[in-house]
């Protein structure tokens, strides 16, 4: 059976816990996840900061598995931020179709486009300042490209990561800002980008938002809300999920059955 919560971490959900406290559980937190998803990265394939910046805008509602599959397509059609700025309307909406929303999309990524080149000589510019102000680009996607292309950590808010926060008592907040803070306030800098990554897995593959599998779980002993899905180990087992990109290496025991076994 996992580690169940001793009755002081369940008692973080109620804002009973010391700052300290918070701090050192939310540490041990990730740390597990760490050794838990090595291989996390970011999902949405990219050869440069440009397509990394139109991909996430892309990703609104659809996977980044769809958004991997046209952005080959997109990019080789138009690959730089002066060709997306002049593409044909018609035409990139037949690329973009499959993600959805596609006509506002469209208009997203072209808008986009002709202010990085109006504003930025055609390069997407790599401060936090500067790309906020870009249209259709808050924090959550700044963090994500100045993370993973420019190297700049970041803590990317999404809707994973904003639920395993509040999950597992790290905030009470819902604002993405006032959840990014919080986060921020627990955890190292120099580790902001890979924490979000490995949340975003787990969020994805072990912590469901409805069922989560916590028998399977390997934070069981740090988190509040403990209980809140399947905590028989073998059925929880049977609810994770697993996308490894080629080349992807499981931890040696893997945490739940490899892709081949489902």
């Amino acid at each position: 059976m996992p580690a169940r919560p001793s009755p002081a971490v369940r008692r973080a959900a109620t804002g009973e816990e010391s700052p300290v406290a918070r701090t050192r559980r939310a540490r041990r937190i990730a740390a597990a996840l760490y050794d838990r998803y090595p291989y996390a990265h970011c999902e949405l394939d990219f050869d440069s900061p440009l397509q990394l910046l139109v991909a996430t805008v892309l990703s609104a509602q659809t996977t980044d598995v769809m958004v991997n599959s046209v952005t080959p397509t997109l990019f080789g059609r138009w690959p730089t931020a002066a060709a997306l700025a002049s593409a044909d309307r018609a035409e990139m909406e037949a690329v973009l179709k499959p993600t959805g929303f596609f006509r506002a999309k469209t208009n997203s990524v072209i808008t986009l486009a002709q202010a990085i080149v109006e504003r930025f000589e055609g390069e997407v510019p790599a401060r936090m300042e500067d790309l906020v102000t870009l249209p259709g680009v808050g924090r959550k996607t700044a963090n994500v490209v100045l993370g993973n292309a420019f190297g700049v950590p970041g803590i990317t808010v999404d809707t994973h990561v904003g639920r395993l926060a509040r999950r597992w008592g790290w905030t009470q907040e819902t604002d993405p800002v006032k959840v990014e803070k919080d986060i921020a306030a627990l955890i190292p800098r120099r580790d902001w980008t890979m924490l979000s990554h490995v949340v975003i897995f787990h969020g994805r593959r072990t912590c469901f938002a409805r069922k989560p599998a916590c028998g399977a779980c390997p934070v069981t002993r740090w988190c509040p809300a403990f209980g809140e899905g399947e905590t028989d180990p073998d059925t929880a087992r049977r609810l994770l999920k697993f996308e490894l990109a080629p080349g992807a290496v499981l931890p040696d025991p893997p945490p739940g059955p490899l892709p081949d076994e489902t």
